[in-house]
């Protein structure tokens, strides 16, 4: 159960300070972009928030690609690392070209749906935003396929170098570009930044030694059957996140209501709140690769692997996934329930944008540490081909939690906290059923397989 902890920490380290390097340069974007006026900032605010969904449009092949690969890695297949990889491609040259046309195309419609059609000077500035950040998906796409094979290999301490050093690169062109052009000039610069970060992947990725023997032998199936296989792993991961994403992109309009004012608080807040949402998901990321090596391992047909793939094992990984979690979100809700007032005042916020993120930072202890749990041990489920039960989830949790939002919104911010941790309760019992289910599926499986 330690080792499980160890493997879990040892992997998630590296990927939350990926996410945490993404999540410091989109607050200090934010800082800087707050200085040209709130409309600005609820501009920004929306662009990246549709950013965040076309993310959950990536992992189709990007998470889809990490299952397959760390599953082969654990099974000693080069054969299969080689498929998968091949597969993955295949399916970003696929899908990626549909995103950014479709978005391209649709980026007016979107900025008004969100913003609403009578928001003045938001509108055409989110618009001059997605008119160079849509374009820009397809580095944001082959980044995060580069970041997804490593990981499947076993290394995730590469994505976090490439995370660093695009978002490193960000923090020093932002102030210069988004001086000069503005709301546009935040765009161009995380769009050229991407881009240097991935030449330096994809050197990496030529270079990294389990790859490089998969090369050197014949895929164990071919591209379109891989591409198929890509495509079944992770489209229920994609659409999970996709639908997370949507459903919070859908609460910006709710927040909406409450004025411009709520909107920035809220968009500030939430940008403050990856610090601790990042580290879900970084268990949650290491949750799924440790659960698909070890079931991996498990198909090598020895006693010992049977036993690395039984069910008390994923149980044990799904148990030490939620420990490391939920210790992380106790300590996120103590640091934010006590720096909110700096925190909001270190982005240049008026009083009254100040005060209500406050307010929804101190309110929205509760929904972190449950999403803490239910994020981590979603990790499990991706790894164990689970990943269509955990979709099931969160569209429960999120056709729960739009309906309650509205409805609590006339209380302000602190009733769209509440509508997020009752919705997020439900989701939580709901999986912890599930989970248990299939941990005993999964020991009936393997004790039907070493009778055979």
């Amino acid at each position: 159960m330690h080792a499980h902890r160890r493997q879990l920490i040892a992997l998630a380290r590296p990927v939350y300070f990926s996410l945490l390097a993404t999540v410091a340069a989109g607050i200090i974007n934010t800082v800087w972009v707050s200085r040209l006026g709130g409309a600005a900032v609820a501009a920004v605010a929306v662009a990246t928030n549709a950013e965040n969904v076309l993310l959950g449009v990536s992992l189709v092949f990007a998470s889809g690609t990490t299952v397959l690969v760390a599953h082969a890695r654990g099974a000693r297949d080069p054969g299969a690392v080689r498929a998968a990889v091949r597969g993955g491609w295949a399916l970003y040259g696929v899908v990626t070209p549909v995103v950014v046309l479709a978005g391209s195309a649709l980026r007016e419609p979107l900025a008004r749906l969100v913003l609403g059609a009578d928001d003045g000077p938001a509108v055409p500035l989110a618009v001059a935003y997605f008119t160079i950040s849509l374009p820009g998906i397809a580095v944001f796409f082959a980044q995060n396929l580069v970041d997804g094979i490593l990981k499947g290999a076993g290394d995730t301490r590469t994505p976090m170098r490439l995370a660093l050093l695009a978002n490193g690169l960000i923090l020093v062109c932002d102030p210069f570009l988004i001086q000069v052009y503005g709301v546009r000039g935040a765009a161009v610069s995380t769009v050229l930044c991407r881009c240097v970060a991935l030449a330096a992947g994809i050197v990496v990725l030529r270079r990294n030694t389990l790859l490089r023997t998969a090369v050197a032998v014949r895929a164990s199936e071919s591209t379109g059957r891989a591409l198929r296989r890509t495509l079944t792993t992770g489209l229920p991961m994609s659409a999970d996140f996709t639908v997370r994403q949507g459903g919070a992109l859908v609460l910006v309009a709710v927040v909406a209501r409450l004025g411009v004012t709520a909107v920035a608080a809220y968009s500030i807040a939430y940008k403050v709140m990856y610090v601790a949402t990042m580290a879900f998901y970084s268990v949650r990321q290491a949750a799924s690769i440790h659960t698909a090596h070890t079931r991996g391992a498990g198909r090598r047909g020895s006693p010992a692997s049977a036993e690395a793939g039984s069910g008390g094992e994923l149980r044990a990984i799904g148990r030490q996934a939620v420990l490391v979690s939920g210790a992380a979100g106790v300590v996120a809700v103590v640091l934010l329930g006590v720096t909110a007032p700096w925190v909001m005042d270190a982005f240049g916020a008026g009083p009254e944008v100040a005060h209500a993120g406050v307010v929804f930072l101190r309110c929205v202890g509760p929904y972190l540490l449950l999403m803490a749990c239910f994020i981590a041990l979603g990790g499990v489920f991706e790894g164990s081909r689970g990943a269509p039960v955990l979709l099931r989830v969160t569209v429960l949790g999120t056709a729960v939690q739009l309906p309650l939002a509205h409805l609590l919104s006339g209380l302000g911010l602190p009733g769209v906290c509440l509508a997020l941790a009752l919705a997020m309760a439900v989701q939580c019992a709901a999986l912890g059923v599930l989970f248990r289910r299939a941990g005993r599926q999964e020991e009936a499986e393997v004790s039907l397989a070493r009778v055979a």
